[in-house]
């Protein structure tokens, strides 16, 4: 039966690979999770000097409840020090409650079986006088199977009042050290992963095709593809490694979650943007 199952699931997921590529958002550090997801802000660009200026939006925590939809955000402590950042995640959170109502007023009266939800945490992952990471954590459910995964990773730098964003961060050289990087410690998981399956070795085989095709699309070295970071800091405050955080779709199918790989600065250090080079160490 469990092989039946497996095989089905294999099926499916051949389909999906050779029929639909997911959409990687624009980004600064975590984008958003998968197709559809909202796009995560960018960097401030010549005004990011004057992001943190002005009154911050209200960074209160959400508990909304309605016959037609369930809506719960919480914020991190450190959106209510930093302005700027505030106004990235409240623009994050109204994107991802703007698409759940689009839904909720778009389906017919009697036609919902269950209520639709938003469900969207931040937490703090960093929080240094240089460097503050924030992570989105959550999930839409708009009808389905499943609720659509939010996933979303944000760098702001309070001293340049701006987003670190993978756009601006590394040489085109850069993005192929880390595609390359990336790319083999995520073909290593999947080959563990297959090994633990109970297949015949013809499925084996293709469960691995496809989960190798979906890293190597995903895994392309353009910034986009690397939009979702965590900074992993060293000594004296500085970042020793990226952890990128691949949404489900990107480098797997949904069942095998977010997955993450850790890239020391080493492998990229030769190619960092000169303007972000103090924030690491080299």
């Amino acid at each position: 039966m469990r092989r039946n199952k497996t095989w089905i699931v294999l099926s499916l997921m051949l389909v999906l690979v050779a029929g639909c590529r997911r959409e990687v958002p624009e980004a600064g550090a975590p984008a958003a999770a998968s197709a559809g997801a909202p796009d995560v802000p960018q960097a401030a660009g010549e005004d990011a000097g004057d992001a943190d200026t002005g009154p911050p939006p209200s960074m209160e925590d959400v508990i909304e409840h309605d016959p037609r939809y369930v809506v719960g955000i919480s914020y991190p402590p450190s959106a209510r020090v930093h302005p700027g950042l505030a106004r990235v995640l409240s623009d994050y959170a109204q994107a991802a409650r703007h698409e759940l109502m689009e839904a909720v007023e778009g389906v017919e009266p009697g036609v919902m079986r269950a209520p639709y939800e938003l469900s969207l945490g931040f937490r703090d992952l960093v929080n240094t006088p240089s460097v503050v990471a924030v992570a989105a954590d959550g999930s839409l459910y708009t009808g389905g199977a499943h609720g659509q995964p939010l996933v979303a990773r944000f760098v702001w730098l309070p001293r340049q009042g701006e987003l670190l964003t993978s756009e601006h961060l590394l040489s085109a050289e850069g993005w192929k050290a880390v595609a390359d990087y990336a790319a083999e410690q995520l073909g290593t998981a999947a080959h563990t992963r297959a090994a633990d399956e109970a297949l015949d070795p013809a499925q084996r085989r293709q469960l691995l095709e496809v989960a190798l095709k979906m890293i190597e699309e995903g895994t392309q070295p353009e910034p986009e593809n690397f939009a979702h970071f965590e900074p992993v800091m060293g000594p004296g405050g500085r970042i020793a490694a990226l952890r990128f955080v691949f949404p489900p779709y990107q480098v797997g199918p949904y069942a095998d979650g977010v997955q993450y790989v850790e890239v020391p600065v080493a492998v990229f250090a030769p190619h960092l943007a000169p303007a972000y080079r103090g924030l690491f160490l080299e």
